[in-house]
């Protein structure tokens, strides 16, 4: 509250500075591009977060201990598939699987759960089918890539993910009851998650504003840069899986592997989600598992981009 105060002063006697500031284009660009992500996450934050609460107050751990397989092999395909139930955004799945985490899921199946669930969810599916009229090889590349890579992801922290680079959270007891430990719940982790949001959302419209788009065309030309030029813009423009479609196929001077390798890579990593994540989970997790999705992500795409496109 003291911080908040400070703030609203400081916002109260700087505003004719602040107004002259925000008049010029680029920072109106800034502004733009910040409440967009801001707007198009939140309410996806807000239903992750309820979601994870949830999870967290209601099913009984046990729950989870007989529904996922016991070995890792299984558990991390099983967990794939199930983020196809389940229309979440990125931002929702983050805090979901930390949810998991907490009630003894494995969390090699709950990192899948988090890249897949995003990914290849019916309105993700849907939106993809509508962005690409006539091109049903589209759709199957994005949900094939998708999911192997996130089952790729699975198996690789189960064979090599160490615990101490994980900040494992912790379960939250409440004396009480179960209602009272849902709204403590939402309260902690809509505060914990979305302030990282907010600050992923500070970097991803502080570079969109300084990349020019006009950098992007005679990289077009090249299939192998404008794969990873394309790859490389999910991560830094932060959009929603729900829309990132229709940017795609605006994108009309890149190839089709490329504007696959966009809609894959994105719902991996980005840098809201790098936060979101090191938030979640530790920095530690956050610098090993973010270059780790990229790689598995494009790689992934432009397999099945060979394959489907």
């Amino acid at each position: 509250m003291e911080a908040l105060g400070l703030l609203l002063v400081f916002g109260l006697t700087a505003r004719p500075g602040l107004t002259d500031l925000f008049a010029a284009p680029a920072a109106q660009a800034w502004a733009a591009r910040f409440v967009a992500v801001c707007v198009q996450a939140f309410p996806f934050l807000v239903l992750g977060v309820a979601l994870s609460a949830a999870i967290s107050a209601f099913v009984p751990a046990g729950f989870f201990h007989r529904a996922v397989p016991k070995r890792a092999a299984l558990a991390v395909p099983v967990a794939g598939v199930a983020g196809a139930v389940l229309p979440a955004c990125e931002c929702a799945s983050v805090p979901v699987a930390g949810a998991l985490v907490r009630r003894g899921v494995a969390p090699a199946a709950a990192f899948t759960f988090m890249l897949a669930s995003p990914a290849i969810n019916p309105i993700v599916v849907v939106s993809t089918f509508v962005a690409f009229p006539g091109n049903p090889e589209m759709v199957a590349a994005r949900v094939c890539a998708s999911l192997a890579a996130a089952i790729g992801i699975g198996w690789l922290w189960a064979k090599l993910g160490r615990t101490e680079w994980l900040r494992l959270p912790e379960h939250r007891h409440h004396d009480d009851g179960r209602w009272a430990a849902y709204w403590a719940a939402i309260r902690h982790d809509f505060l914990h998650a979305g302030g990282y949001l907010v600050i992923g959302a500070a970097i991803a419209a502080s570079l969109n504003t300084l990349v020019p788009e006009t950098w992007l065309a005679p990289i077009a030309d090249s299939p192998v840069l404008g794969v990873l030029a394309l790859a490389v813009l999910a991560v830094l423009v932060s959009i929603c899986s729900e829309s990132d479609a229709f940017v795609a196929a605006s994108l009309t001077q890149f190839s089709p592997t490329a504007k696959l390798a966009f809609m894959v890579v994105g719902p991996f990593i980005d840098v809201k989600l790098a936060a979101m994540q090191a938030g979640t989970f530790g920095r530690r997790f956050a610098v090993r598992f973010a270059p780790a999705a990229f790689l598995a992500a494009l790689a992934a795409a432009a397999l099945m981009g060979v394959v489907w496109l």
